[in-house]
């Protein structure tokens, strides 16, 4: 078994700011990685930390499989490849979890006639078997259904626009008690420079037969489905093959121009990076 490539999207949300989204793709694994955005000045040298976990873990997790490794085991040295990396780079020690740099994530490798998908946060996948249905794999829709509430709650009565201009750094207090709460039970694991997340990825295996198309994707895309209701699991797949992910990137920001302050559809971001990557298991 193997992977070839048919498509990819890997749109910045603005692009005066760096992309903190990441993809990764061989023949024998591919995956993408969403950078959280700091809540706070950098650590490292350039503008995103949170840039540099996203595209330093995706390294390191395809240089460890393509060495031999499993999947969880290229997971669990990478991230101890970037604990020490990140202690070593890193301009003074965090005090609190929410200065740590982290990344949600998906993987899938094809093994002896499966596709191993093994996950952090809010990145999906779909995956469809010739003649089968669309199944999505991951939980980014119901974590997203929790943050519009969550942003819609926050940004109420005079800060009913939650994406507006200044709007997210009046909730910066809340948004680093939540990070606070990253890599606990009650705040969900996530990729970063703590090893202990390696315990924690979530995992399924899939029968993949020679034909079955999957695309992954980042919180940011899958708001074509999570947040804007515009397709479904089965629709988007369809559209990915059919009008191209640059095409649905297109499409994405238009729906988020016309509410660009969040009235509509709420969140502290007009745009979000948006990563996708379609490929077919041969």
């Amino acid at each position: 078994m193997a992977l070839e490539y048919l498509d990819s999207l890997n749109l910045a949300g603005d692009v005066g700011k760096p992309n903190e989204d990441a993809l990764v793709f061989d023949r024998k694994a591919a995956m993408v990685l969403d950078g959280a955005t700091s809540l706070g000045d950098p650590f490292l040298q350039g503008a995103s930390d949170a840039a540099w976990i996203a595209r330093t873990g995706g390294e390191r997790v395809l240089a460890h499989l393509l060495a031999g490794e499993s999947p969880a085991e290229a997971v669990r040295i990478a991230l101890h490849d970037v604990t020490e990396a990140f202690a070593r780079l890193r301009r003074r020690v965090p005090t609190e979890t929410w200065e740590l740099p982290f990344a949600s994530m998906m993987l899938a490798v094809p093994v002896e006639g499966l596709l191993s998908l093994l996950w952090f946060g809010d990145c999906d996948a779909i995956v469809c078997k010739p003649g089968g249905d669309a199944v999505m794999v991951g939980d980014a829709v119901s974590r997203r259904a929790r943050e519009r509430i969550r942003v819609a709650a926050l940004a109420g009565g005079e800060h009913a626009r939650p994406a507006a201009a200044g709007v997210r750094d009046t909730f910066l207090d809340s948004l680093r008690q939540a990070r606070n709460t990253v890599n606990t039970e009650r705040g969900g694991w996530l990729f970063g420079p703590d090893q202990r997340a390696a315990d924690h990825a979530a995992k399924r295996e899939v029968e993949t037969p020679a034909g079955t198309r999957v695309l992954l994707m980042t919180d940011g895309f899958l708001a074509l489905v999570s947040d804007y209701e515009r397709y479904d699991v089965p629709s988007l797949l369809a559209a990915a093959e059919s009008k191209g992910l640059a095409a649905l990137g297109q499409e994405l920001r238009e729906i988020e121009r016309n509410d660009a302050d969040g009235a509509r559809y709420p969140r502290f971001k007009t745009h979000d990076d948006a990563t996708a990557l379609l490929f077919r298991v041969v």
